[in-house]
């Protein structure tokens, strides 16, 4: 399937490993011309090799701490001047924040600030120009809806979805779209650390129907097609891409 994405321009942030590492690499392989941005250069310069190394165009290379409060200024304008403008816009940054009963006020910012805010904040530099191309599709990559405690990034991300709806309903006669992509248990770095392999065997085999851990690439390739121009009907959805690992049925 030509997927009609060649040509157009993407900024994806926490680019540098794990699924964000997944889509950037999948939409470079579809012809779309990247920033990305991390925290970490030397991640960043590796997948950017990467990406040359299959076929793709060297992604112009952002490296911000997304907590900075001049992030969203930097990320946008450095996107736009290397690529004349951003057409896709892949909110991926982010991280779990597991809290205790009794959480300092400073630590519920953070989670808030890293998992919600900046990246409404990158998405309101970008719309404008979206919406003056008639073209735009912002992919927000989000969190499970099912809490087994008190998570600040559970809450930042459910944020995510309300605003991701609200946005949509704004802009969609202006032919951009929003969606929201919350994954299940995907293999990456903040996985690895958090579960041992015993729980991950455990998990795979009495709580994920199709019986594994994902992959980014599985991520990505929804995103690549959210992103295209063949999903302009798609908008105000939140898509679990989890194995069937969620239980609730919508």
């Amino acid at each position: 399937m030509d997927l009609k994405l060649a040509g157009r321009a993407a900024l994806v942030t926490g680019a540098s490993i794990g699924i964000g590492r997944g889509i950037a690499k999948a939409l470079a392989a579809e012809g779309v011309k990247l920033a990305v941005v991390a925290r970490r250069r030397n991640l960043l310069e590796t997948l950017a090799d990467e990406i040359v190394a299959s076929g793709g165009a060297r992604p112009a290379l952002i490296e911000c701490d997304m907590m900075r409060e001049d992030a969203p200024a930097t990320i946008t304008g450095a996107a736009v001047k290397e690529l004349g403008g951003v057409d896709i816009l892949v909110n991926n940054a982010g991280g779990s924040r597991h809290f205790k009963l009794h959480t300092e006020e400073a630590q519920w910012q953070e989670a808030m600030t890293l998992n919600f805010t900046r990246q409404r904040q990158i998405a309101d530099k970008l719309i404008d120009g979206m919406i003056e191309r008639k073209f735009g599709r912002i992919v927000n990559i989000t969190g499970k809806s099912e809490p087994d405690g008190i998570n600040g990034a559970f809450c930042a991300k459910a944020a995510m979805h309300s605003w991701s709806k609200g946005l949509s309903r704004e802009v969609g006669k202006h032919g951009v779209t929003v969606n929201c992509i919350p994954p299940g248990r995907i293999h990456s770095e903040q996985i690895l650390r958090n579960y041992t392999p015993e729980y991950r065997k455990w998990q795979s085999e009495n709580e994920i129907p199709v019986g594994r851990y994902g992959e980014p690439e599985e991520i990505a390739a929804l995103v690549c097609f959210l992103a295209s121009p063949l999903a302009g009907y798609i908008t105000g959805t939140v898509i679990p891409v989890d194995g069937g690992l969620r239980r609730y049925q919508f």
